[in-house]
This record gives C-alpha cells, sequence and structure tokens, in this order.
C-alpha cells in the first residue's frame, strides 16, 4: 500500500487507538485506521486525511457509493415521474376522463367481435338448414359443407378469443388507474399542503414587514 505523500513544512496530528496524541512531520502509520490533522508550521489546520483503506475495505466502500448512487438515482427519477404524472393529470376529474377514454376503445373492439359473432350464428343457422336434408348429421353432408361448420365454429371460438382478450387489457388498463389515482391522491393533498402553507406564509411575513 502506497502511503500519502508528505506535504511540506505540515504537521501530522492524530490520537491513536490506546488513546495517545501523536504528531510527525508525515503521515502517521499508528493512525492509518483514522483521521489525521494536518496543520501547518503556525499549528492551523489546513485539511484532514481519512483513514487509509485496505483493498477489500476500498472495494465495500466502493460498492456502497455505487449503491447509495443507484438509490439515489431512483428516487430521483420516481420523483421525475411524479412531477410527469401530476402535470399529466391536475385533478380527478382529468384522470376519470382519460379513464373513460381509455376503457371505451376497448369496449368498442369488444362489441365489434360480439356482432361478428352473432352474425357466424345467424350463418350457422343457414348452415343448420343445409343439414336437414343430412338428417342433421355433419358426417353425411358433403365436404364443402362440412368445411363451412369447421370454419364458421372456428371463426366463433377465435372471436371470443380475442374478447378474452380484450378484457383481460382493459382489466389491466383498469388497475393501472386506479393505482394511478392511489398515487394521484397522495400527490395532490401534498400538492395542496403546500400551496397553503405558501398561502399560510405570505400574510403573515406581510404583517412582519407592517
Amino acid at each position: 500500500m502506497v502511503a500519502p505523500v508528505a506535504a511540506q513544512n505540515a504537521v501530522y496530528s492524530c490520537v491513536d487507538k490506546n488513546g495517545r496524541r501523536i504528531t510527525a512531520d508525515r503521515p502517521i502509520p499508528e493512525c492509518i485506521d483514522r483521521e489525521q490533522r494536518v496543520l501547518d508550521k503556525t499549528g492551523t489546520e489546513r485539511r484532514r486525511i481519512g483513514p487509509t483503506l485496505t483493498e477489500n475495505e476500498r472495494t465495500q466502500l466502493d460498492a456502497q457509493r455505487r449503491a447509495d448512487a443507484e438509490q439515489k438515482a431512483k428516487v430521483a427519477d420516481q420523483r421525475r415521474r411524479e412531477r410527469a404524472l401530476i402535470t399529466r393529470y391536475p385533478d380527478e376529474a382529468t384522470h376519470n376522463a382519460e379513464r373513460v377514454t381509455a376503457l371505451a376503445v376497448f369496449n368498442d373492439l369488444i362489441q365489434i367481435a360480439y356482432k361478428r359473432i352473432e352474425q357466424l350464428r345467424s350463418d350457422r343457422a343457414a348452415i343448420n338448414t343445409e343439414l336437414e336434408f343430412y338428417q342433421n348429421d355433419p358426417k353425411k353432408a358433403p365436404a364443402k359443407v362440412q368445411r363451412r361448420i369447421a370454419d364458421n365454429e372456428e371463426d366463433i371460438a377465435e372471436q371470443q378469443r380475442y374478447i378474452a382478450t380484450q378484457q383481460d387489457e382493459k382489466r389491466k388498463v383498469q388497475q393501472r388507474f386506479d393505482t394511478e389515482l392511489v398515487q394521484l391522491k397522495e400527490l395532490w393533498a401534498a400538492e395542496r399542503a403546500a400551496t397553503g402553507s405558501v398561502s399560510a406564509a405570505k400574510p403573515a411575513s406581510a404583517a412582519a414587514s407592517r
């Protein structure tokens, strides 16, 4: 480990682990694990040097600093997200309006799918009328009719899967808006409290100036 270079005309001072005060003209080995004061020739403190760390200690310190930096970045990012959220939704009415608009898209898509199923079932009714000529037994019907039945059933199943998917996505959007609303209510309350504090401080300040 490389010791710090001694400053010219500097005096190093520290209290070692046994409570002894030590002074020297260079960094003090007995105080390698603690802070040392650096004095000039008049005895005035110019700076302090921290403990000299082992390789393992430096690694741990670097890891801690990285973790602290990451945590600060996360907090800053969260603050930015909160500011963006409250800017986008300044009040509950605005948030509810966007919720209604977002959910309406899914409702429209689901309604279209239900109408398609109604059409497919109407087509199947026409196929069933044709099946009457074959004792309502698809196996006795021509291959063309059998394909129409199979295609009709698959189309209905596909529309039902589509509806289930849209309903699932609609629930997710609903949950997102619910979660946002909980957070927004806290942000709105904090904003009102801050605004109230500022408003209350202004009259007090004006009264004090008089």
